[in-house]
């Protein structure tokens, strides 16, 4: 799974600051840094409308139909996603689970019947049926590339709800990945936020 930062708000914590402090008419008060401690007070007030100001675009490559169609439900998003209706699968690539590949039993399974249904694509291809109704036998095994723009709020609802323990563990490892990301970019903005390494999980943690 590769997950790109395609364009992120120039100076988004500034941005958040100045709009921000639109609320209280306080812009005498903005100063080297001070954008920290105003988006801290932000979120520990709980004022997380003002982060809708600040915008972040991924690509995400490598993920299955059965992640992208968990991100799809937020939608409060954007998203541009690899066709299967203009992309011929006839050789497609997929992602297996972890638990699926360490039984050995599982995995005999599985391999099978990602073999037979691009067997069945192809000959219902060859049968002149279109990649459009083709696609009808694809697995949710198969990988996928999608794009997805959010703003910084709708991010962190994301990242905590996806980032969760009872998250499934690839839009887990997705959220991880974003949240890493993100807290380069706007540390502020998502300091709440840390990743506990010894369980792959994101935790809240106070400010």
């Amino acid at each position: 799974m590769k997950v790109e930062l395609l364009s992120i708000t120039p100076n988004a914590e500034k941005l958040i600051e100045d709009a921000g402090r639109t609320a209280y008419l306080s812009f005498e008060k903005q100063k080297r840094g001070s954008e920290k401690k105003f988006i801290k007070m932000l979120i520990h007030n709980g004022h997380l409308s003002v982060l809708e100001h600040a915008w972040a675009t991924f690509r995400i490559k490598g993920g299955s139909r059965a992640f992208t169609h968990q991100l799809v439900r937020h939608r409060l998003c954007s998203y541009t996603q690899q066709s299967q209706r203009y992309v011929d699968e006839h050789n497609f690539n997929y992602i297996e689970p972890v638990a699926v590949k360490s039984n050995k039993e599982a995995h005999t399974l599985f391999i099978d019947f990602m073999n037979r249904a691009k067997e069945v694509y192809a000959e219902l291809q060859k049968l002149g049926i279109k990649n459009e109704d083709a696609r009808f036998v694809l697995p949710n095994a198969v990988e996928s590339e999608i794009v997805v723009t959010a703003n910084f709020r709708e991010w962190r609802h994301i990242i905590e709800i996806r980032g969760s323990t009872d998250a499934q563990w690839e839009i887990r490892n997705v959220a991880i990945e974003i949240l890493l990301i993100l807290k380069k970019q706007a540390p502020a903005a998502f300091g709440d936020f840390e990743i506990d390494e010894k369980n792959g999980i994101v935790k809240k943690v106070k400010i």
